[in-house]
């Protein structure tokens, strides 16, 4: 049975636009599939087994990781759009979001993922020796400029996001390990690209909320998925323009039980935000209410990390293994 599939893209709004993913539709609905084309479509790509470790690095119970996605001006230029407004939004970020970001995780002395598009990395080249200074963090690719994966053939996302490790690491001197899909819009093609590109670690499905390592078509990939949640990502939840805003002291409210949770199971807490967005007045005190109480209700039990390292420990933990390249199977 042949299924063709019809991409409907939308161009919303500047916030709205970086909290949905492009939505898609089929010719063909689902009731009408045989159980071939279901199992073929859903083990594309699939959770694998929990790499979630018994402990965290010196008895640490939980593993927190905090991730910004730099997208600044990309969020309004990936659609062609020339907003001066729009763009001027997200021209905050690198001017003043990341800067106040910056200075919360220096107090604290914690350390962070920041996951860049290439190009705003070329329009504000500051931001990369700001980031790199305390020596804590790391640089993750998010894209050339926050284009959306589905509405991309393979050859166009491959030659994207083959120039936006290239971009970045020239701009950081450092090759990043870590891939996150803009917007987490993962197409059919996007983890076969970042295995044939050396990737080590995925951060935008969300299977789970524990790690865990993604299987391609059934086989194993040693590619460690650190998963995500539009719960925890601010975009979609302080947009004053949009449906569901709740104010940033509600939503520090969310990621503190998040948090609890986590921290009850021995798990991991992962949170997304952007310096556009977080970095306003009103909004970076979530993250700092955030922080002062998993200080209050955890203490030393807290292990801070960026991706990468909670990547390479729990596949240690695990023994995952390598990433294994496309046509070989794991060991």
């Amino acid at each position: 049975m042949r299924l063709t599939i019809v991409a409907v893209v939308l161009v919303p709004s500047f916030l709205n636009a970086q909290a949905q993913p492009v939505p898609a539709t089929t010719a063909i609905p689902g009731w009408q599939w045989t159980m071939d084309s279901v199992r073929k479509t859903v083990n594309a790509v699939r959770a694998g087994k929990s790499l979630q470790p018994k402990t965290w690095p010196d008895g640490k119970k939980v593993a927190v990781l905090l991730s910004f996605d730099a997208d600044n001006e990309t969020v309004t230029l990936r659609f062609g759009e020339t907003s001066v407004g729009a763009l001027s939004m997200g021209e905050f970020g690198a001017r003043v979001g990341l800067g106040r970001v910056l200075d919360v995780l220096d107090e604290r002395r914690i350390p962070a993922s920041f996951f860049v598009p290439s190009v705003s990395l070329e329009l504000h080249p500051e931001m990369a020796t700001a980031i790199k200074k305390s020596g804590r963090h790391e640089f993750g690719v998010h894209g050339w400029i926050h284009e959306m994966n589905t509405t991309l053939p393979d050859s166009i996302e491959r030659r994207l996001l083959t120039r936006a490790l290239a971009d970045l690491t020239r701009l950081t001197g450092t090759k990043p390990t870590g891939y996150r899909a803009p917007s987490w819009n993962f197409s059919p093609n996007t983890l076969a690209i970042i295995r044939d590109l050396g990737f080590r670690y995925e951060s935008s499905l969300m299977a789970d909320d524990r790690p865990y390592e993604l299987l391609q078509n059934g086989q194993a990939t040693g590619i460690v998925e650190l998963p995500v949640q539009w719960i925890l990502d601010d975009a979609p939840l302080v947009n004053p323009q949009g449906e569901r805003y709740s104010a940033p002291r509600d939503v520090a409210q969310v990621w503190m039980d998040e948090f609890d949770k986590a921290y009850a199971e021995g798990t991991m807490f992962v949170l997304t935000m952007h310096p556009h967005i977080i970095g306003h007045r009103s909004r970076i005190v979530a993250l700092e209410l955030l922080l002062d109480h998993i200080r209050v209700k955890a203490g030393n039990d807290v292990w801070y990390a960026t991706h990468g390292a909670a990547a390479e420990y729990v596949r240690r933990e695990a023994r995952l293994g390598e990433p294994v390249p496309r046509g070989r199977r794991q060991p």
